[in-house]
Parts: C-alpha cells; sequence; structure tokens
C-alpha cells in the first residue's frame, strides 16, 4: 500500500479504507472561503458493492492500493458476465455486469481495453477513447442548414443516441468518443 494526500485521489483509483478495498467512482476538492479544504470521494466497496461517501481534509493521508493496469482483449458477453483475454498469456477474466456500468455499450468483439486488476480480480474496465460506429437512423437535411450551425439527433448502432452534423446520413460510419458519447468526426475507412 502507498499513502498518498487525499487531493490526489482520481476516478478509478482503487484505495484501502479499514481493511476493506474501495473503487474511486468521484473525487472532487472544495476549497471553502473560510475553513479547511476537504476532498469528497463517492467510492464503491469492490466485496460487495455498496456505495460510500468519505470527505477527508486535502492534507489528510489516504492508502492507495496497488492495481495493475493490464491490457486485454475483449471476447463476448454470457449470464456469467464480460469474458475478456490476455493476449500475451491467453489467461482469461470474466468482469461482471456492474463493474463495465455503461460502458457496456460501446463493446465490439477484439477490442482492446485496459483491465485495472488487484490480486486476480478485475475492479475497472478503461475504454479506447474512440469508437467507430454507423449511424442506423437520422433525420432528414432541412435545406439552407448548414454545417456549422447545428447538429441533428440521430440512432447508433449499439443503440445510443448521440448529435450529428447534419451532412451525416444513415449508414454512414462515425467516430464517437466513449467518454461523453459525442461525435468526433467521420469514419476514414
Amino acid at each position: 500500500m502507498v499513502k498518498v494526500i487525499a487531493s490526489s485521489v482520481r476516478k478509478g483509483n482503487v484505495l484501502e479504507v479499514e481493511g476493506k478495498l474501495y473503487v474511486v467512482l468521484t473525487a472532487q476538492n472544495f476549497h471553502p472561503g473560510k475553513g479547511t479544504p476537504v476532498t469528497q470521494v463517492d467510492m464503491r466497496r469492490i466485496v460487495d458493492g455498496v456505495k460510500v461517501s468519505e470527505r477527508w481534509r486535502t492534507t489528510e493521508q489516504v492508502e492507495r492500493a496497488f492495481v495493475e493496469d493490464v491490457n486485454f482483449q475483449y471476447l463476448y458477453e454470457d449470464g456469467e458476465g464480460f469474458h475478456y483475454m490476455n493476449p500475451e498469456n491467453y489467461d482469461q477474466v470474466v468482469v461482471d455486469a456492474e463493474t463495465m456500468g455503461d460502458q457496456k455499450a460501446y463493446l465490439q468483439e477484439g477490442m482492446t481495453c485496459i483491465l485495472s486488476i488487484h490480486e486476480g480480480v478485475p475492479l475497472a474496465v478503461q475504454l479506447p477513447r474512440h469508437v467507430t460506429l454507423e449511424i442506423t437512423e437520422t433525420e432528414p437535411v432541412v435545406k439552407g442548414q448548414t454545417a456549422s450551425s447545428s447538429y441533428k439527433p440521430a440512432m447508433l448502432s449499439n443503440g445510443l443516441r448521440t448529435m450529428v452534423p447534419p451532412h451525416i446520413n444513415a449508414g454512414t460510419r462515425v467516430v464517437i468518443a466513449t467518454e461523453d458519447n459525442s461525435y468526433v468526426e467521420r469514419a476514414k475507412d
């Protein structure tokens, strides 16, 4: 375990609090006009999934658990969960649906993801920053609408909605940012 100051804690970090491991969901530093600056951390206990909020002074020491970030290749989903394989030694791990969260909509077969692993247990999954998806439906272009003026709603092949420029039509492949589901550019393939 490594001791770090509370203000350096970030989303995805794994902390040990009172002998139990927690994965950080959100971490915010508050600097009130009067009083001591504090760090508000929302965490999920790894063993049972219970969500907990903690507040520490920004200079307090917290214990950060050693977590290994390893590249894994996504294989498939079944009743057990989401199956990944380490391309170097062909070891397979299963990530449960709760750990995957909303990110599961972006998973594509063969995609390389970074799994945060502690003592052989996957704690968090980091997807690539961008994925390429196809537009399945979108509204027709209104005459006189320019590319810079506005975006229109579109449905992606993974079932999510996003906003795209007016020149993008159904059947077009586009690059989407996984962080906020926003349009980046038209796919170059």
